[in-house]
């Protein structure tokens, strides 16, 4: 048996440790090599934001007019995400407009253009997003009212720039009212929804790519989008309020109104619309007489001073009072 206190044996350790280290390192030495790309060939442009943009930033830079590398401080610029596209996963491989045809006087434009002056369809358009951004809030886009009227993506959002204003609480309306002109004088009357102030923004009840419900709603219906910050008028209540149940737009225009409370129309007027014309519901709105005097509209006018049905009918959402004695449902406190 050998002595491992030997100086021989000891001597025979320690050049087989020193082997096996330099027999290790040169397998490591190898392996960083072998995972080391090829070196870039002298001359040769490299990639400045996306992988394979040199063919790209060979002409398109950070200038003013095109700022294309504005992308790298995008989501769509994460060089460590594995899903981030590069320039021919938008814009097409685009063969003859890198290598200009022989003999043509103008370098023909990429396969796929986006913007106000592209000649190319707006499906073939989206569908450069789509093919990434599906599911989602966007499970509805298509057949959507802006799909169906060719509307595209970058209509209303900006890729290569690292603020893309419709994503942005305070500038999102502005994106939306490009469009949308009615609704963005309607925000401008006395009553409003605070868009302007930046509380609320148009996303908040409608769904741009698509919904199952009326106009674009988050939800699926327009009250339950409303009930979503009005909570307090969803109820249920003993007494129910029909046109309240059926749809809040039936009294209120959400967008803005020259009436208190977003109304459509002051009530008694606005309540007249429905319950006229039997007994005190079809009262004419006019100002009771002085003291003493006796005109024809006396009594009818007592009822719809100042605020109208709502001085007595205060609770118009529902109430959970039982009725009166003639069985009405008067929806008072």
């Amino acid at each position: 048996m050998k002595n491992p206190q030997h100086p021989v044996a000891r001597l025979l350790d320690t050049l087989l440790i020193q082997i096996a280290i330099v027999i290790g390192s040169t397998v490591l030495l190898s392996a960083q090599v072998a995972a080391q790309p090829a070196e870039t060939p002298a001359g040769a442009r490299k990639d400045l934001v996306l992988k394979g943009d040199a063919q790209c930033t060979r002409c398109h830079g950070a200038d003013a007019e095109s700022p294309v590398l504005a992308i790298g401080k995008t989501k769509h610029g994460t060089v460590a995400d594995g899903r981030t596209p590069t320039c021919t996963s938008c814009h097409g491989a685009s063969e003859t407009h890198i290598n200009r045809p022989a003999g043509a006087k103008e370098r023909p434009r990429p396969d796929r253009v986006f913007g106000k002056k592209s000649t190319v369809a707006a499906e073939t358009q989206n569908q450069a997003c789509l093919a990434c951004h599906q599911g989602g809030k966007r499970i509805h886009w298509q057949g959507s009212t802006h799909a169906s009227r060719d509307t595209t993506c970058t209509s209303c959002h900006q890729v290569h720039t690292a603020h893309d204003k419709v994503r942005d609480k305070t500038t999102q309306p502005e994106v939306c009212f490009s469009c949308h002109k009615e609704q963005r004088t309607q925000i401008g009357r006395p009553s409003h929804h605070p868009i302007k102030e930046g509380k609320v923004t148009c996303s908040d009840c409608h769904n741009p790519h698509g919904s199952v419900g009326p106009s674009l709603m988050v939800r699926d219906s327009v009250n339950d989008t409303c009930y979503t910050c009005h909570m307090e008028k969803r109820g249920p209540f003993v007494r129910t309020h029909q046109p309240v149940q059926e749809n809040c737009a039936i009294c209120h225009n959400p967008h803005g109104t020259t009436t208190p409370n977003l109304l459509r129309s002051r009530p008694p007027f606005l309540c007249q619309q429905c319950h006229e014309p039997t007994q005190h519901r079809g009262q004419v709105s006019v100002i009771p007489p002085l003291p003493g005097g006796v005109t024809p509209f006396s009594q009818q006018g007592a009822g719809t001073i100042a605020r109208g049905c709502l001085n007595c009918h205060t609770n118009i959402h529902g109430t959970n009072n039982p009725t009166d004695l003639s069985g009405e449902r008067t929806f008072r406190r």
